[in-house]
């Protein structure tokens, strides 16, 4: 099984703050730099679907997938289904009253062979590929902090 991807970051704001930003699935193109568009079919909560524009370097791909995890303040994830990757941000309280943020894309059953062939052609492979997710991560965690704390 791949290893999932991860990057994390303390935000001086509450779970509930914290919660009212990545729930909100609409404005996850706001802090990501690898989201263009992610809109949920309907109230969010776990079975909802979604569909998403994504870029990665200088291509624009369209995704769709569905929200597998919903606990409110605590967690949400969604699985893409184009290549089975799931996606998560979970929120720890900390003793300062902030919250630790988790940002991990997990690929339980393996990446779809489509994708693999597609990172492989289009992306210049998995590990160029996985390093730009980390740092877009990264990025989005950054922006979801400063909105918080600013």
């Amino acid at each position: 099984m791949p290893k999932p991807l991860e990057a994390s970051i303390d935000i001086a704001a509450t779970p509930e703050q914290v919660w009212g930003i990545v729930s909100d699935l609409k404005r996850i193109p706001e802090f990501s730099p690898a989201t263009l568009r992610m809109q949920p079919l309907g109230r969010v909560h776990t079975g909802t679907w979604t569909v998403h524009l994504n870029r990665a370097q200088h291509y624009v791909y369209p995704t769709t997938g569905r929200v597998v995890r919903y606990e409110p303040n605590r967690a949400i994830a969604f699985r893409i289904n184009e290549n089975r990757t799931i996606w998560s941000y979970t929120l720890e309280p900390t003793a300062d009253g902030g919250t630790h943020v988790v940002q991990r894309r997990d690929i339980p059953r393996g990446v779809s062979w489509f994708s693999r062939k597609a990172t492989d052609a289009a992306l210049g492979g998995e590990q160029p590929f996985e390093a730009a997710l980390i740092a877009g991560m990264e990025e989005t965690l950054r922006n979801i902090k400063a909105a918080l704390e600013h």
